[in-house]
């Protein structure tokens, strides 16, 4: 039995060999995307390959597929098939990587926004509370900013805005001001140590996921990274092109949703001179797509998965931007 951390609870799964990822909602996701046999795909969060895997399944000959991860961890996971290209980036830059590959549009790009297994059982990256290890918590190895820099730099207020905004942590100043009066902070021990005093003992390990996960954002600017996916999504994406995203929590689900309604990150509703509801995307599926008991079962990190899917529509009567 491998232990898998997820979150706030220590799962215990029955496997022959370490997994990297379980993918979540994987049959979900890739029937959302209405994969095209000769259609071109992008897999932003490749991970340890489960949904490019599924997406070269259904992919012809004439298919092609990249597969984009910021951690250098999944290169070891790239999969040998000449339809398939591995991409050592951050999605926020989506638009760029593509035209270095010389491709003007895509069929569907998915994302799955979980933390993988691998980051939490990587212990020496510092992304659980669960181990003593070093403030990190880079995504990208390769990124100056970590935690440790994040937590012994900051302002009080600016600490406590972190874990109110990211954590959504009613008593975001107290922990702030336990942190600032803890310093110097170099590992996750001793974070857990500064904080605990201040968490109630029924609801520690999930007041402790919070304020990693709040910290874990700000390090590796996930939001603002989404921001930038989902409007470059709009540029890229080809007519009939589809968008699906796996969120976690209610932050990345609320940018996902307003942006995939409206069209825009502000998730302001835009109609035309008659009243009709003018947005570049159609909504695929109206109502959230949450896994269902046996996926729970299996792989317990999914309980808080959702997936949202939405389509390009053309601009103009078929005339599609062109990426400048």
């Amino acid at each position: 039995m491998e232990s898998q951390k997820n979150g706030d609870e220590t799962h215990s799964i029955a496997m022959d060999q370490i997994v990297y990822h379980i993918p979540a909602l994987l049959a979900e996701s890739i029937d959302g995307l209405a994969i095209k046999p000769e259609g071109t795909y992008v897999d932003v969060t490749y991970g340890g390959g489960g949904h490019s895997r599924a997406i070269l399944e259904r992919l012809g000959p004439d298919g092609r597929l990249l597969g984009m991860d910021q951690d250098l961890d999944a290169w070891e996971n790239r999969l040998a098939d000449e339809r398939f290209t591995f991409v050592h980036g951050n999605f926020a830059y989506i638009k760029n990587f593509l035209r270095y590959y010389g491709i003007g549009h895509v069929d569907g790009i998915l994302a799955d926004l979980g933390v993988s297994f691998h980051h939490f059982d990587a212990v020496e990256r510092g992304f659980t509370f669960r181990a003593d290890a070093p403030l990190d918590m880079r995504m990208n190895r390769n990124a100056p900013f970590t935690a440790s820099e994040l937590v012994n730099t900051y302002s009080e207020e600016r600490l406590a805005d972190v874990l109110y905004l990211y954590g959504e942590l009613r008593q975001s100043r107290r922990l702030a001001a336990a942190l600032v009066k803890a310093r110097p902070l170099t590992t996750t021990g001793a974070l857990v140590d500064a904080v605990r005093p201040l968490l109630k003992p029924s609801q520690e390990k999930k007041e402790l996921s919070m304020v990693f996960q709040a910290l874990r954002i700000e390090v590796n600017g996930e939001l603002d990274a989404l921001r930038k996916l989902l409007t470059q999504s709009l540029e890229v994406l080809s007519p009939g092109g589809r968008l699906a995203i796996i969120t976690y929590h209610s932050l990345e689900d609320r940018l996902v949703k307003n942006f995939m309604r409206a069209g825009n990150i502000e998730g302001k509703v835009e109609k035309d001179f008659y009243g009709r509801v003018s947005a570049p995307l159609r909504v695929v599926n109206n109502k959230v797509i949450a896994p269902g008991d046996d996926e729970v079962a299996r792989n317990p990190r999914s309980r808080s998965a959702k997936l949202r899917v939405a389509e390009r529509v053309p601009i103009d009567g078929n005339v599609m931007k062109i990426i400048k």
